[in-house]
């Protein structure tokens, strides 16, 4: 049986600086090759080119083969380009604009349709919550929301926990006024890996970093490690 691997970073990586690519080593031997297929989508930035350079300088020197694919020049054939890819990685920005593209070119179900085959699901910020039911976001300026997202898996995610200052009295309010139940937190240089669907390993890659399933218990805000789960630091 094929296993379904997403691994989300709550902030930190390539997109940043390349220094020890910690987490990006990680996620690259989540694949068990020598020479790993590896997409960057880089939607969410509306095609960066830094963020695409950086991306290349990172997984170039972990020997991957590597691509990306363009949404703003022409667009290459997606379906055929994602089923042949060991690992997809989705970069930060605007989640709300990156979905808004993707599912108008078809791209939700075709990375779908290869999570559940066994292509390894990665990325950062907006590449991290986009596998969830919801997403908390500031895709708008003025304000954070909870976003509609690709319902891989369940649960509510909120990266960058402890990195933005509005992201925290955010979950809080939205806890207490019953707008969701519970919040997955992924705090800055940490990720979260979800091994077929469920919650397995905290990867903590920088400043001591985790991840906290955040409820709101007897009119307080409970931070509660999570059950079942392995934390590693690297």
């Amino acid at each position: 049986m094929t296993n379904r691997h997403i691994i989300a970073i709550g902030g930190g990586g390539f997109g940043r600086e390349i220094k020890d690519l910690k987490i990006e080593r990680y996620i690259v031997s989540q694949a068990k090759k020598e020479n790993p297929s590896i997409c960057f989508i880089p939607t969410a930035t509306g095609d960066d080119l830094n963020y695409i350079e950086n991306f290349y300088k990172a997984f170039n020197s972990l020997n991957c083969k590597t691509s990306h694919i363009d949404f703003f020049k022409r667009t290459i054939d997606l379906k055929k380009h994602i089923l042949k890819q060991d690992i997809v990685f989705v970069g930060g920005g605007n989640t709300k604009s990156m979905l808004a593209v993707w599912r108008e070119w078809g791209l939700d179900s075709i990375l779908y349709n290869a999570y559940i085959n066994g292509t390894i699901m990665s990325g950062v910020s907006a590449g991290a919550i986009c596998w969830f039911d919801k997403g908390i976001t500031d895709s708008w300026k003025e304000h954070q929301a909870i976003l509609k997202c690709l319902k891989f898996v369940k649960g509510v995610c909120c990266p960058h926990y402890d990195e933005e200052p509005e992201r925290i009295p955010f979950v809080s309010e939205i806890l207490k006024s019953n707008k969701i139940d519970e919040c997955v937190a992924i705090e800055g240089f940490c990720a979260l890996h979800l091994i077929n669907d469920s919650p397995k390993k905290i990867v903590s890659f920088g400043n001591d970093s985790n991840c906290y399933n955040v409820k709101y218990i007897e009119k307080k805000i409970v931070h509660n490690q999570m059950e079942n789960i392995n934390k590693i630091t690297l």
